[in-house]
């Protein structure tokens, strides 16, 4: 196993190569991604980020809208 420790203005991202994936991992918020490359795995990273930080409707909100 590789890792890599990169650091910039947007927080901690650690990344490591786990058999033939690249983990992005980021430090503060513990969310991780992969991919088959660095720039992949940090693609996935910050989608996901941006999928944790949206709020969970509530149950209300589920029946007004119908959706599932």
């Amino acid at each position: 196993m590789s890792q890599a420790h990169d650091s910039d203005d947007a927080g901690d991202v650690s990344l490591s190569l786990e058999d033939e994936w690249y983990v992005a991992r980021d430090e503060e918020t513990g969310v991780a991604s992969q991919g088959k490359t660095r720039a992949e795995a940090l693609a996935n990273l910050a989608e996901a980020l941006v999928l944790h930080e949206r709020p969970v409707p509530d149950a209300e909100e589920h029946r007004r809208t119908g959706r599932s």
